[in-house]
C-alpha cells in the first residue's frame, strides 16, 4: 500500500466519511495479501468464527487517546497493535495531531520499514505493517482557520502550535496533502447518486495493473 493522505479541513466537512469510503475502491485483495491478513487476524483472535479467510481490506480507526502499545505493539505478551491490523488495508487517524509524539514518531518509522519490532527481555518480535495512511485534522484548534462561515477564534500563535505538533520528518512523509472545505446544504442535500464506488474500484484496478509496466519503461 505504502500511500500517505492528510485531510485538513473544519468539522463536519466530511473527512471522517471520505476515510471510510476508501476500502470500497481500493482493489480486490489478491491471494497472498489475504492470507497475510488472516493470519494476522487469526493469531489476534478477531477473525470472525463465519470467515475462515480475510477478503475485504481492513479499516482501523483508532482514536487519539489509545495507547501506545494499542497503537503499534507490545504487552506483556507479543501482540499487534492497530498498525499491524491495517497491514493492507487503510489505517485512519483521526484529529492527528492529539496523537502523542512517540506514537507518531513509530507510525513514521513503521512507515519507512513496513515492519514494526519490539525488544523485550524475554523476546523480539515483529510484525508486518504494511498499510495505506489516512489522516485527517483541523487547520486549527477550533477548527476553523481560513473558513469562510464561521471566523477563527485562535491566534496565530496558536495555530503555529497547533500544526507544529505534526514532526517535519512525518510532515516529510506524507506524500498528499488535502484540502476539504465545508460542504454547503444545499449539496449535502442532492439526491445525485454521482458515480458508484465499484465504477471507481473498477478505474483503481486498472491503474494498478498499469503502474508496474510504467516503472518498467514499458
Amino acid at each position: 500500500m505504502d500511500t500517505t493522505l492528510v485531510m485538513i479541513g473544519p468539522p463536519g466537512s466530511g473527512k471522517t466519511l471520505l476515510a471510510r469510503t476508501l476500502p470500497s475502491i481500493l482493489p480486490a485483495m489478491e491471494s497472498e495479501a489475504a492470507l497475510e491478513v488472516t493470519k494476522i487476524y487469526s493469531i489476534s483472535g478477531l477473525l470472525p468464527p463465519d470467515q475462515p479467510l480475510a477478503r475485504e481490506r481492513p479499516f482501523r480507526s483508532p482514536h487519539y487517546t489509545t495507547s501506545h502499545v494499542g497503537l503499534v505493539a507490545g504487552g506483556r505478551t507479543p501482540r499487534a497493535g492497530e498498525i499491524t491490523l491495517s497491514h493492507r488495508g487503510v489505517l485512519f487517524l483521526d484529529e492527528l495531531p492529539e496523537f502523542t509524539h512517540i506514537s507518531l514518531e513509530a507510525l513514521r518509522q513503521s512507515l519507512e520499514d513496513h515492519v514494526v519490532t519490539i525488544s523485550r527481555a524475554q523476546w523480539n518480535a515483529t510484525f508486518p505493517c504494511n498499510f495505506m495512511l489516512v489522516a485527517a485534522m483541523n487547520p486549527c484548534p477550533c477548527g476553523f482557520y481560513g473558513d469562510p462561515k464561521k471566523a477563527c477564534g485562535c491566534s496565530a500563535a496558536q495555530v503555529s502550535r497547533y500544526q507544529r505538533r505534526i514532526s517535519g520528518p512525518l510532515m516529510d512523509r506524507i506524500d498528499m496533502f488535502v484540502e476539504v472545505p465545508r460542504v454547503e446544504y444545499e449539496k449535502r442535500m442532492d439526491t445525485d447518486a454521482g458515480e458508484s464506488s465499484a465504477s471507481v474500484r473498477q478505474r483503481v484496478e486498472e491503474a494498478s495493473e498499469v503502474q508496474p509496466q510504467s516503472f518498467l519503461g514499458v
